[in-house]
């Protein structure tokens, strides 16, 4: 008996060693992408430790230089410290062989592989020669709660979806080279601690976002070029340390938290005198505003704060004398007031020697003992003249502020009546009815012009204006056999060409919003809308009317796609063609692709498009385009009149008001078959519910997609269709996570052990 409780001990003992063993232990696909990140960093030596895919990565201890950390068979930490020089760097944006990665290195490649770690929480990438803009998609580390991408070669803005970051406690990026604006790059829903950006080219204004993260302790944004007035931080009560220096800051000094222990700010342009209430920062131990245009007297109260120990006034235009019976904190062990205007004589407290401090005062007008001093008319000339300069500056700056105006006025009353004589009817042509895609960058119509030609089929004729008479005749007279149905933007038929190129005409009302001058310009503006994945625009009509009641219309000419749509393919109303997975992944990407063109191609974007899989045409190649693009640039605002019986908050309403949230449907039957377009908020939950429930998908996936998918692939199309329908519209994913996610997929999908069904 007692040798059978030593058996049954022992293999209990083993099964808790090898449980805990093999639970440290990687999934392939984690080991896959640690080893596809050795390959993108080009085989540092630091990582000549992860051998292959056999090798236990998290199984190696940790060293200086490189540390993963792994939870549940996932990789939770991420550390490699590179030995890419960090000092004396000379960076023009190309690849450098001394100093960064080849010109091969793609940071795009790089961070859509670092993507698949979904668990991490700590990444450290320093000094391994990255170089490029940081992409956006840096973002999918949603868990990530501490990033240090510092001393590399990161340029460009830094990405605005880091905001949306919300468990990011720490971000350092700083020694690198990125060099746009960070207005609005946070905001209060951010949870970070430390943000550090320093010795980068980042120019512009101070956050104005920045008060409201409570949580900071720690900012470094020195060595930059940030400009303008720094505001107001006392809302930062857990701020401990603040390192501006090396700006082009030029307002007063603000208000500072109470909590405040370092606080450097010199080699700025700020004004003004130093705040009574820094006096009072009971916990500040370094203080430096050196290097300033700092005015007024230096107030006794720094020098005796109880726990200072570094007090830097350099190179201000401090003027007066210092109190005579300034008491100093036991704490204080370094002293500059040099190169201002001081008189009288130096504190006692400050000119007996010791050891614990030290004291510099030159190029100040102090009298008695103290050395390499200037005369007192010195100060104090300079100082009436500062007085009398500066009032002049204000006067003169009065004066012509006054005359501009004058000239302005003059110059727009003149305008006014040369070039409105009858009063200004359209001021605003192209009002916009979407808003500006946050980073598309703008471009010339001309450039905008030829980029879409190149898109376009050159089978197409360019869009341009045609006759009632040619669309009579292209349709038999509008004929009932050439209508082809109706839908709110209006009735569709069915024609032919002079040319012999089929066409579809789609007859909507004229818009009474628009004069006929701007919506000329508006169709103009659809017309330039040129993408291999568009139902191309190839041509309007706005002269006649044709209707019931006698209306006015415009006609819109668009390439007839003969292979109808992919909502009756899903549905299994069309007999022949069954569309299997790679074949909906196929149709899904070449429609995300052209919501991303519609979305970035053009500023302003096309946003509201109403994306449904009725809206979605097979031509006879199979390949998909996207039809009812952009008509609310030139159509009357639809709103619960456009979807009979629905109110503007209703499901369906939201469903089309949102392209991403639209686009999730698109996925949604997709995946499950049958459209859901008629089915209640309450079904659609039910199927969400069930996607989420470990293999619950089984019982709703069109078994077309079961048969014919890979479980990988299927999963992360699951996963972001689940984000796309959320309810909050601000944890959407954009359409271009959407798109990357799709041909993610399809990458899974084509592999050799894609070919694994479920």
């Amino acid at each position: 008996m007692g040798f059978h409780d030593l058996v049954l001990l022992f293999c209990s003992a083993w099964c808790v060693f090898y449980v805990g063993s093999c639970s440290a232990q990687l999934q392939s696909s984690q080991t896959q992408v640690l080893l596809q990140l050795k390959k993108h960093l080009e085989y540092p030596k630091q990582l000549e430790i992860w051998r292959d895919r056999w090798t236990d990565l998290c199984s190696i201890s940790s060293s200086g230089q490189v540390n993963v950390t792994c939870k549940d068979n996932f990789v939770t930490e991420l550390t490699i410290l590179g030995d890419k020089p960090t000092k004396g760097r000379d960076f023009d944006g190309f690849a450098n062989p001394n100093q960064t990665l080849s010109e091969s290195f793609s940071m795009e490649s790089f961070v859509a592989t670092l993507a698949r770690l979904t668990s991490l929480r700590v990444l450290s990438l320093v000094s391994l020669g990255m170089w490029g803009p940081l992409p956006d998609r840096i973002h999918r580390l949603y868990a990530l709660e501490h990033l240090d991408l510092s001393s590399n070669y990161l340029y460009g803005s830094i990405p605005p979806k880091i905001c949306t970051m919300v468990n990011l406690q720490t971000l350092r990026l700083g020694d690198n080279f990125f060099n746009g604006t960070i207005s609005s790059l946070f905001s209060s829903s951010n949870n970070l601690t430390v943000l550090s950006l320093k010795s980068n080219r980042l120019k512009g204004p101070f956050p104005l976002s920045i008060p409201s993260v409570i949580t900071l302790t720690e900012i470094d944004m020195s060595c930059n070029q940030i400009s303008g007035r720094l505001q107001d931080l006392t809302d930062l009560s857990s701020l401990e340390q603040l390192d501006l220096r090396e700006n082009r800051l030029d307002s007063k000094l603000p208000a500072m938290p109470k909590g405040l222990i370092s606080l450097f700010l010199s080699r700025n342009s700020f004004s003004g005198e130093i705040p009574e209430h820094y006096g009072q920062l009971d916990r500040l131990q370094k203080l430096d505003v050196s290097f300033n245009s700092l005015t007024g007297t230096a107030p006794a109260e720094l020098f005796s704060l109880p726990n200072i120990s570094y007090l830097n006034l350099a190179s201000n235009m401090l003027n007066g004398p210092l109190h005579n019976h300034l008491r100093c904190s036991s704490q204080l062990r370094f002293v500059d007031i040099s190169y201002n205007r001081l008189v009288g004589d130096l504190p006692s407290s400050l000119s007996t020697k010791s050891e614990n401090r030290v004291v510099k005062s030159d190029g100040n007008c102090l009298s008695g003992s103290v050395q390499h001093q200037h005369a007192v008319s010195y100060c104090t000339e300079t100082h009436a003249k500062k007085k009398s300069y500066r009032v002049g500056i204000f006067v003169g700056l009065i004066v012509g502020i006054l005359a501009i105006i004058v000239v302005l006025a003059l110059t727009i009353v003149i305008t006014c009546k040369r070039y409105f004589p009858w009063g200004v009817s359209e001021q605003h042509l192209l009002h916009k009815t979407v808003q500006d895609s946050s980073y598309a960058a703008g471009i010339s119509s001309e450039l905008l012009t030829n980029a879409t030609a190149k898109l376009g089929r050159e089978d197409l004729p360019t869009c341009r204006s045609y006759s009632l008479e040619e669309l009579k005749e292209a349709t038999n007279n509008f004929d009932n056999s050439t209508f082809m149905g109706e839908n709110i933007y209006g009735k569709l038929y069915r024609g032919k060409l002079e040319s012999g190129i089929q066409v579809v005409i789609r007859s909507l009302p004229l818009s009474k919003k628009y004069s006929i001058r701007n919506f000329k310009l508006r169709l103009d503006l659809l017309a330039k809308l040129r993408h291999p994945h568009l139902v191309s625009l190839l041509g309007h009509c706005m002269d006649g009317a044709v209707g019931e009641n006698n209306e006015a219309n415009v006609f819109l000419i668009y390439e007839y796609v003969s292979n109808g749509t992919f909502q009756t393919y899903l549905s299994g109303d069309s007999p022949g063609k069954v569309f299997n997975w790679s074949e909906r992944l196929s149709v899904l990407i070449n429609i995300a692709k052209a919501v991303h063109f519609l979305h970035t191609g053009m500023i302003p974007g096309f946003f509201k498009n109403r994306l449904k899989t009725n809206n979605i045409l097979l031509n006879e190649n199979w390949m998909a385009k996207l039809s009812d693009y952009g008509l609310s640039v030139i159509s009357e605002e639809t709103d619960a009149s456009g979807v009979k019986g629905e109110s503007p908050d209703s499901w369906q309403m939201k469903m089309l008001e949102d392209d991403v949230y639209s686009f999730g449907f698109i996925l949604l039957e997709a995946l499950v078959g049958p459209s859901l377009s008629a089915k209640s908020e309450v079904n659609v939950l039910n199927v969400m519910a069930s996607f989420n429930s470990q293999d619950g998908w089984k019982q709703i996936v069109d078994p077309v997609v079961q048969a014919t998918c890979s479980k990988e692939s299927l999963l992360v199309v699951i996963s972001i269709t689940n984000k796309c329908i959320s309810s909050e519209s601000w944890s959407r994913p954009s359409i271009e996570d959407v798109l990357w996610n799709l041909q993610y997929a399809s990458q899974i999908q084509a592999t050799p052990d894609g070919d694994q069904r479920i």
